[in-house]
């Protein structure tokens, strides 16, 4: 996998997490209505500028575009807190207090 299939991939997973469309992203970012798109499917590239402001709007550290996996990252993290950490802290709570 390479760094712009990594970074698309987590493009497209932050703004779904935060409701956006393309249109709705490109439009916050106030750029072109087909900006997003051509950059998801890899026929752009943003400017640094248009990067951070991606960046901003999903309220994310640019740097996050670029992780690889992140959308795995996030998704496992989330699991983890929900089915180890709770039922950790559910047996703690009932077993001291």
């Amino acid at each position: 996998m390479s760094y712009q299939s990594d970074f698309i991939e987590n493009l497209k997973y932050y703004r779904n997490q935060k409701g956006f469309s393309q249109a709705k992203l490109a439009e916050a970012c106030n750029c072109q209505p087909g900006t997003i798109g051509c950059i998801e499917c890899g026929r752009q590239f943003p400017s640094f500028d248009l990067l951070f402001k991606i960046s901003d709007v999903l309220d994310i550290n640019p740097a996050d575009l670029f992780l690889r996996n992140a959308s795995n990252c996030v998704s496992d993290a989330r699991r983890i807190m929900q089915e180890d950490f709770i039922t950790y802290v559910d047996k703690f709570v009932k077993e001291n207090f």
